[in-house]
């Protein structure tokens, strides 16, 4: 089933939107929590469905080296493996094929790289990436792209667009042809280009060629000062088709996730939520909190007063931070179930302001509430 998208509201540039999947509805704006090798970390599909995922993503680099796509069709795909039954969104495995650098060689064909758990050679292309992503039978498949550097001049990131722009033109022909019968999501394109916009444009230009059921935003996100990623949205979302959604892929904290939905974006994903759990960093209503900072050894407040999650309604700063300092692997699992809310909370409240005509404002307070973006107490 091809994913449809229809807007329903709109205040300014930000859209309350709905994607309809084989799997289900995705209310947008929408957060994908993360689940790289087939799980959210520390979550079970109940306790994501119990906070208000709509939808999560799935690893295909990963997934290919581990357990490998056969094994996960065997499963009838990645919803029965994981059991999880909403909707799945792969990534192409673009970006860790990006990440592994002096791993890697980039050429026409595609990527071929040193696997990061055997060392065996690994070969990525195009064609390669759309047959995991089928054998996965996700609801939303995403093209493989050759994530431009940065900093990039503009000669070195047209080359990598360009190549992009050839790489999404094989993923949608194997994509639409390959599958035994009719492909079981639907594929995403992603515009490339760096920090020029008009690569962005000429990108996009490209992208519109074809038929997508959506497009994503790729290349942001990769150690850009927060002022040019804007720039490049506000140059790029307006051209963008206004009945599909549009994905800003890897972003991020909230304060980016809010200037990005004033902006006409729709879909996000990060690890940053479940990432930060791990390591002691709690979203709060007025910053990042840090449970291991010793302040918070006597401390019998929860870690938001604000907060309604399972985490906030039953235990308090001291216990999480010993429970961190032991290394116990529930404190982990509530860190997590905290962060996950913030998110989805926001979300949520995201799509309200939006329904009510009052996105500009509530942005506005939301802001003016964090300590600075970098800040932990």
């Amino acid at each position: 089933m091809n994913p449809t998208f229809s807007v329903r509201a709109q205040d300014g540039a930000a859209r309350l939107g709905s994607l309809v999947t084989a799997h289900g509805e995705v209310e947008t704006p929408a957060f994908m929590p993360v689940g790289t090798y087939g799980t959210v970390k520390a979550m079970t599909p109940e306790e994501l469905t119990d906070l208000g995922a709509h939808i999560i993503l799935g690893n295909t680099f990963h997934l290919l080296l581990r357990p490998g796509p056969a094994i996960v069709a065997a499963h009838g795909g990645l919803h029965g493996f994981m059991h999880w039954q909403g909707p799945i969104l792969t990534d192409s495995g673009g970006f860790q094929v990006f990440s592994l650098k002096s791993l890697r060689r980039i050429t026409e064909e595609g990527v071929r790289f040193r696997s990061p758990v055997d060392g065996s050679e690994v070969r990525l292309t195009p064609e390669d990436s759309m047959d995991v992503q089928l054998a996965l039978r996700s609801d939303v498949a995403m093209a493989l792209d050759d994530c431009t550097e940065h900093p990039a001049t503009e000669a070195q990131a047209r080359a990598s667009m360009e190549r992009s722009m050839r790489w999404a033109a094989r993923s949608h022909a194997h994509y639409y042809r390959a599958a035994a019968a009719a492909p079981p999501g639907g594929l995403f394109g992603i515009v490339q280009g760096g920090m020029h916009s008009s690569l962005r444009l000429a990108s996009l230009e490209a992208l519109l060629r074809l038929n997508w059921p959506g497009l994503a935003v790729g290349g942001l996100a990769v150690g850009e000062p927060e002022d040019e990623r804007l720039r490049v949205l506000e140059g790029l979302v307006p051209h963008m088709p206004a009945d599909r959604p549009r994905y800003l892929m890897g972003v991020g904290r909230p304060e980016d996730i809010v200037a990005a939905v004033l902006r006409g974006i729709d879909m996000f994903d990060c690890v940053m939520p479940t990432r930060h759990a791990r390591n002691g960093h709690l979203f709060t209503s007025s910053g990042v909190l840090n449970i291991r900072n010793s302040t918070y050894q006597d401390d019998v407040n929860p870690i938001d007063a604000s907060c309604e999650c399972y985490t906030c309604r039953n235990y308090s700063r001291a216990y999480l931070r010993h429970l961190d300092r032991c290394k116990e692997i529930l404190g982990s699992r509530l860190n997590t179930i905290h962060n996950l809310h913030f998110y989805l909370r926001l979300m949520r409240e995201l799509r309200s302001a939006i329904a009510r005509g009052e996105i500009s404002a509530f942005a506005r307070d939301f802001l003016a509430t964090r300590r600075g973006p970098d800040a932990v107490a």
